[in-house]
């Protein structure tokens, strides 16, 4: 173990600043776990109506997306990240202030949009801060971050959840001001220079800078696009870990079921501080599409056998089960689309790119209310695992396509 987290020494200074403002923001993410079992439980919604909220949510994240992406590529990382964080922290706050009240659900969505202007920025400071030889690791490093805290919040949020409801919304949006004020004041501002982008335009490499705007830009490489249509199965099945998941716990469970899906999200934050520099150690001399095949084929076993689950230990099983498939796309997928990013379009590219990547993300919820409704929970589970196995092809076909152009 010591070996393996060896790993982690040696890289750049802000990735460390960013490691620990991610365990500080993801100890305090009560709200998205909870969003589905917070709609149904406290404001009444039915499945289906949560549903169209979660997916309203997730287009409301778009314009957020490309406004926040364009402005971190002209005026800089540090000021979108900063502002657009503190304004989403003051949703939540306001929610928490209101908490029970029918329109609580606005705040939240007026937080989704600030968040989705956040993202871009952070993606782009950590490519920024990053080289191709200490990308993964770098990116691992911080994913195990939001896994430590990510370990422990949904534990509290379980509890909060019945007792004191308002500290979902404040302790979400202390959790994040804290973390906003490590960026700001430990993390220089990371954004190219101008002559850089114009000297990159000459590299031999997947990261030269390109002429023109994001879609011109996104004309040159085809293949990220194939890869984030695939991708994009992954976050459809993924998805039902906030969605399906909790409705199926407390189904099944009743009252106890919100404190187990807390204990089932702290399981996977534990596994993954456990497992991920060991996965990472292991997977690194593959190639990352051959190792995204692989994390589809975790999620079609993990979220398929939900179908057939019944007792509290089988589902902390299937738990580690689709966490390592977690794992191995965490570490590999964000790794493959920052090595062939160009320099000029970090930023947007960070926005559409997650944008076509989630498309999945946003339809789950709907999608997957319609089936609970329509025909049932069962067959919720066996479409999301035909979703992931969907992906894993074509991931797998995309690896094939540059395994043989190395030939």
């Amino acid at each position: 173990m010591k070996r393996i987290l060896s790993l982690y020494r040696g890289l750049p200074q802000p990735i460390y600043v960013l490691f620990f403002a991610t365990v500080v923001n993801a100890v305090g993410i009560f709200i998205y776990p909870f969003l589905t079992l917070y709609l149904t439980r406290r404001l009444g919604y039915t499945p289906l109506q949560a549903g169209t909220f979660m997916t309203i949510a997730s287009i409301l994240y778009v314009p957020g997306s490309f406004i926040g992406s364009k402005l971190a590529d002209t005026i800089g990382r540090k000021p979108v990240l900063v502002v657009f964080q503190l304004l989403m922290d003051l949703c939540f706050i306001l929610a928490g202030f209101f908490e029970g009240e029918a329109f609580v659900p606005y705040f939240i969505l007026l937080g989704l949009f600030f968040d989705g202007a956040v993202d871009p920025a952070r993606e782009a400071l950590k490519t920024d801060v990053t080289s191709i030889e200490n990308r993964q690791v770098s990116f691992s490093l911080i994913y195990l971050g939001h896994n430590v805290g990510y370990s422990i919040g949904p534990v509290i949020a379980g509890y909060l959840f019945y007792k004191a409801p308002e500290w979902l919304f404040y302790g979400n949006a202390a959790a994040g001001i804290l973390s906003v004020l490590l960026v700001m004041i430990k993390i220089k501002e990371s954004k190219p220079s101008k002559e850089l982008i114009e000297e990159s335009k000459g590299w031999d490499t997947t990261e030269k800078g390109e002429e023109g705007g994001l879609f011109k830009a996104l004309l040159t490489r085809p293949r990220l696009l194939l890869f984030a249509l695939s991708i994009t199965f992954f976050s459809f099945a993924y998805s039902q870990t906030l969605f399906a998941l909790p409705l199926l716990t407390t189904n099944l469970f009743g009252q106890a079921g919100a404190p187990l899906y807390g204990r089932m999200m702290a399981i996977n934050g534990i596994v993954v501080v456990i497992c991920n520099p060991i996965i990472v150690s292991l997977l690194r001399r593959f190639h990352p599409l051959a190792n995204s095949t692989l994390s589809g084929i975790f999620y079609a076993i993990g979220f398929g056998l939900f179908a057939f689950a019944t007792t509290p230990f089988v589902f902390m099983g299937l738990t580690v089960i689709y966490t390592l498939g977690e794992i191995i796309s965490a570490t590999n997928d964000n790794f493959y689309v920052a090595n062939n990013t160009p320099i000029s379009h970090r930023s947007r590219f960070s926005a559409i790119l997650p944008i076509i990547m989630g498309t999945g993300h946003a339809i789950a919820p709907i999608t997957g209310g319609l089936i609970i409704e329509s025909y049932s929970m069962s067959l919720l589970w066996i479409t999301t695992a035909l979703a992931a196995l969907i992906g894993a092809t074509g991931v797998f076909l995309i690896y094939l396509k540059e395994r043989q152009e190395r030939k």
